[in-house]
């Protein structure tokens, strides 16, 4: 009997079991997608209490990028030699401690800090969703439950708008905070509970390839060694810099700037300018999965992947240089750019296609740092702008910025979207299931 014998034997998992699974991993990643952009509704607050400027209050949001992107490289190192069970607990704890302090403090290098910490810790939270759903899923799903994660991701972010700006307005913004770290610490004891890293564990059949299945202890050198690998191909050279100029933009406008932009734009409450961010954060939501069903069913990455990407670089530019818009014609606009941003899940399918399956993890870790780096470079770089741009005018302890500061703090955002046009244009066709060797 050859070795495949045996393994084919073997049932697999129910959907129901696999799903828990899975899900447990992706409630983890929209409890860090909350975190990433619950500062956009506290603008004001936050530059109040810890008496900060527009690049100052960037700085403190950027720190949650900053070490979530160093962490991609021990995560890809963890992940092969601790396995996803463990770093999703420990992920999961370390956030509650870091949210824990970032709501105690009032001294503003120790709320970076508590930022920092979270970052660091919600940096697992996207590569186990995607290692679970390598071992508990046929590789045909992959696209689908990429982009699905994404928008189990996105309700995150929906939570963190107009709920967030109504819980803060009643119950202040540090309260909120501590209600957050609890709920971090009730997902730590689910997964520890429920998840386990191969449904071979349980005397069931993986999915996942023979080379991803090996528990490896690995160093940080393997895993550099492995970055070397995985740079060898064009393809992950384009993906990581073009996923920046999709995800920076969307993040750093519905993530931080939206809101007080909005406002300054148009004259509307926080509670409505949240509510437009919402409504950008949702329409994202659903075009995640929708996008990689799409691109699973075509067996092709490109053509949508591109499209959507020149859409989402043609929308930014219309809503924030066209200043005649009306309010319901800026909505639409951005609800539109919204829905293109979704094919940026296409980016992590078309990378695992484009590397051999056994650089998986190190693949999603580059990828991932493609993506946070646009936050983590634009959300202070638009507050940079801002400051210099500032006419003097402050209301309630914190400073307002005019549109015409605005227009110029969004260059930066604007000019990556339409490089990441180019750099997708240069891409290498992968298929739809397909996986080097």
């Amino acid at each position: 009997m050859n070795a495949a014998g045996p393994a084919a034997e073997l049932k697999q998992p129910r959907p129901i079991l696999a799903w828990s699974v899975w899900t447990i991993a992706a409630i983890f990643y929209l409890t860090g997608f909350y975190q990433r952009v619950s500062p956009a509704v506290m603008t004001g607050e936050l530059m109040r209490d810890f008496r900060i400027d527009a690049k100052q209050l960037g700085t403190l949001s950027a720190f949650y990028f900053y070490v979530y992107v160093a962490m991609q490289i021990p995560v890809g190192v963890l992940v092969d030699s601790w396995g996803a069970r463990r770093l999703l607990i420990w992920g999961s704890l370390s956030a509650a401690a870091g949210t824990f302090l970032f709501g105690a403090t009032r001294d503003f290098l120790v709320a970076c800090a508590g930022r920092a910490v979270v970052g660091g810790a919600t940096a697992v939270g996207w590569l186990v969703v995607l290692k679970l759903a390598t071992h508990w899923f046929p590789a045909r799903r992959f696209g689908m439950l990429t982009g699905l994660g994404l928008f189990f991701g996105n309700m995150g972010a929906l939570g963190a708008q107009v709920p967030l700006r109504v819980a803060v307005e009643h119950f202040g913004w540090r309260s909120v905070v501590v209600f957050s770290g609890l709920s971090l610490i009730a997902v730590g004891a689910l997964a520890w509970a429920m998840v386990r890293d191969d449904p071979s564990e349980l005397g069931l059949r993986s999915f996942a390839p023979a080379a991803v299945r090996q528990r490896r202890s690995a160093s940080t050198l393997d895993l550099l060694a492995g970055f070397r690998k995985i740079f060898a191909h064009r393809n992950t050279w384009l993906i990581v810099f073009a996923q920046g100029g999709v995800v920076g933009p969307i993040l750093s406008f519905t993530g931080l700037w939206g809101t007080p932009f909005l406002r300054a734009r148009f004259g509307i409450p926080a509670t409505a300018a949240a509510a437009i961010c919402s409504l950008m954060t949702i329409c994202w939501a659903v075009s995640s999965p929708l996008s990689g069903y799409l691109s699973d069913r075509m067996g092709r990455r490109k053509p949508i992947y591109l499209g959507g990407c020149v859409v989402a670089a043609a929308g930014w530019m219309a809503m924030f240089y066209l200043p005649a818009l009306p309010l319901w014609i800026f909505i639409a606009a951005a609800a539109v750019t919204s829905l293109a941003c979704g094919p940026v899940v296409i980016g992590f399918a078309a990378g695992k296609e484009s590397v051999p399956a056994r650089y998986l993890g190190t693949l999603t870790g580059a990828v991932n740092i493609g993506n946070m780096s646009g936050p983590a470079i634009l959300q202070p770089a638009v507050g940079w702008v801002l400051d210099r741009n500032w006419n003097g005018r402050m209301q309630n302890g914190f400073r307002l910025y005019d549109p015409a500061a605005f227009e110029k703090g969004f260059l930066p955002l604007v000019a990556w979207s339409v490089l990441s046009c180019i750099l997708i244009a240069l891409l290498k066709e992968t298929s739809s299931g397909s996986e080097q060797s």
